[in-house]
């Protein structure tokens, strides 16, 4: 066990885990971003309503929960460890090379990482801690349903029709793309993916990723936002 331990606090253990959570993260986007969607549905919030329900209720949804809260908090922890790791070693001829040579996306990983875990913390408590541990959010009941879901479409409606609120989410899907953009690939690397006939692969999906899904992400504020100052 002690040599399970020393590898994942090395070097090349730190950032295998980061690309393993990483990627696991972005996995999990993909799939939140398809669950989201359904607000774009004209159904008075029914479809979301019953998907939030799903996923806020289904045994097995809320076991891996834990893993997906788990796999946040480590990448969180291992990317300021080596980030710190990193500022560290900037006195060295080598990281000074390195730190010149990066994009600007690779030497803001920590602060833009920072900046999503601020935006995910403002969006849980915003939404997901209102819905659970408060009595905020009504009950509503739909027809072919025996059970009443809470009715946390209203919730989105009324929390993007804020400016700020909406200026909140679209710093931080910023931070988010960007955060992307440089993590994909870098993963791939972590993971000794690399390969020189299909990195430019993985560079072109990460960028398509990395712009996309953050883009689905922002599409909902802004379009409830701005669909409330048509309607007046």
């Amino acid at each position: 066990m002690g040599w399970l331990i020393e590898f994942l606090t090395s070097s090349i253990g730190k950032k295998l885990v980061m690309a393993l959570s990483g990627l696991f993260l972005v996995l999990f986007l993909a799939v939140h971003l398809v669950g989201n969607l359904q607000l774009f549905y004209n159904d008075g919030g029914a479809s979301f309503n019953v998907y939030a329900h799903f996923m806020t209720t289904n045994p097995l949804v809320f076991f891996l929960s834990f893993g997906l809260y788990a796999t946040i908090l480590l990448h969180a922890i291992q990317g300021m460890l080596i980030a710190w790791k990193n500022q560290q070693a900037k006195g060295s001829n080598y990281a000074v090379t390195t730190y010149k040579n990066g994009t600007w996306m690779s030497k803001n990983m920590a602060l833009l990482g920072i900046l999503i875990f601020a935006f995910l913390c403002i969006h849980i408590g915003d939404f997901w801690w209102k819905m659970k541990f408060t009595d905020s959010i009504i009950s509503v009941s739909y027809e072919g349903y025996d059970y009443q879901v809470k009715d946390l479409y209203t919730r989105v409606m009324t929390a993007f029709k804020v400016w700020w609120i909406v200026i909140i989410y679209i710093i931080g899907l910023v931070a988010l793309s960007l955060h992307l953009i440089h993590g994909f690939s870098s993963a791939f690397t972590s993971l000794g993916l690399a390969h020189k006939k299909y990195t430019p692969l993985i560079k072109i999906i990460g960028w398509s990723y990395s712009i996309l899904i953050p883009l689905g992400f922002a599409a909902i504020p802004l379009y409830v936002f701005f669909r409330n100052l048509w309607q007046y």
